[in-house]
């Protein structure tokens, strides 16, 4: 008899919705708390718009699976990168495609960080000594508009159509 009522009392609990109590935490309303604060980032920001960091900048156009993005860094006297390309994301993680060159990114809602070191294929969009490695770059709007008129050092659309 005692089996019996624990294996009911086991299998009652099978199949059931998992309830709000996570949801409605204290920690879940500390990290709710924090992120409206602007302590901590909103993991789940959307990626549209511009960003920028001294002359490092990227903008991201569209707001579905699979984004256009565009990166210009410019030092000057012909150290320059630019680029075009595609963008997805997976939580945190940004798959950034720029023809040959692919790589992934970080992505923490305010900041987007490029790893430090890319393939050898991106060395085809910079000249001099530039390069896309370890780009870092804040936001700026999430402006669509904005984002799409960002242009190389050469006047060329990175994220236009």
């Amino acid at each position: 008899m005692r089996r019996a009522l624990l294996l009911a009392l086991t299998l009652g609990g099978c199949g059931t919705e998992p309830s709000n109590a996570v949801a409605d935490s204290p920690g879940a309303r500390l990290e709710a708390a924090a992120q409206t604060a602007g302590i901590v980032s909103d993991p789940n920001a959307p990626l549209q718009g511009s960003w920028a960091r001294d002359t490092d900048r990227v903008c991201v156009v569209g707001t579905g699976k699979t984004s256009r993005v565009g990166v210009s860094v410019d030092y000057g006297e012909d150290q320059t990168c630019a680029a075009s390309g595609t963008v997805s994301r997976s939580g945190d993680v940004l798959k950034l495609a720029f023809g040959a060159c692919t790589f992934d990114a970080r992505f923490d809602g305010d900041r987007i960080v490029f790893p430090a070191e890319v393939p050898a294929a991106c060395e085809s969009l910079c000249t001099g000594r530039a390069a896309l490695a370890a780009v870092t770059v804040d936001r700026l709007s999430e402006s669509r508009s904005e984002a799409a008129t960002l242009r190389s050092s050469g006047g060329k659309l990175l994220c236009g159509n």
